[in-house]
């Protein structure tokens, strides 16, 4: 009689997960809308070192090794086989713009740079403007008070000197260096 009823009670749960599956395959159509519509938000993504054209422009042969990191910043690929180039490389992916690949190497002879070669670089503003999500439409609106709405608001009182900042007495400071004895 145990053994009847495990069975009655599994061919009832075939059954019902039968019909589960038949349900879920018929709401395509409504479903597929909904789902058309959410999209994950992906994060940009950005590697390497944004070199623009005003910053190339600031290396020009002759420079050092210590000029140029200055300038660039320290490169993302240097090779013990080729020690007198230096790579920089930038990548950019983003949901909200067309990914970004740029590559600029710099050839030394000795400590000074020999030479560049770089793929057509943006300037500063070029590269910002790519930046900017196409999400938001609306600018923020002008930060300005009148006269009349700061009159709204108490002004600070402010201390007439550095001794009355501190309640009347002298302000002073710890020396910067310890004193030698």
């Amino acid at each position: 009689m145990f053994a009847h009823l495990v069975s009655r009670l599994s061919m009832s749960l075939a059954g019902v997960a039968c019909i589960g599956l038949t349900a879920c395959s018929s709401i395509d159509g409504a479903t597929a809308k909904v789902v058309g519509l959410v999209t994950p938000y992906k994060m940009d993504i950005a590697q390497g070192n944004v070199v623009t054209s005003e910053q190339l422009a600031l290396v020009k042969p002759g420079s050092t090794r210590a000029q140029v990191r200055d300038v660039l910043g320290t490169p993302l690929i240097t090779s013990v086989f080729h020690g007198d180039r230096w790579d920089y490389v930038f990548t950019l992916k983003s949901q909200t713009s067309q990914s970004q690949v740029r590559r600029v190497a710099i050839i030394f002879k000795g400590d000074v740079v020999d030479r560049t070669e770089s793929d057509p670089l943006p300037t500063e503003t070029e590269f910002v403007a790519t930046l900017k999500s196409t999400g938001t439409k609306d600018k923020a609106p002008p930060l300005e008070a009148t006269e009349s709405a700061l009159k709204k608001f108490p002004r600070p009182s402010r201390p007439e000197t550095q001794d009355d900042a501190v309640g009347g007495a002298p302000v002073t400071y710890p020396p910067l260096e310890p004193s030698g004895k």
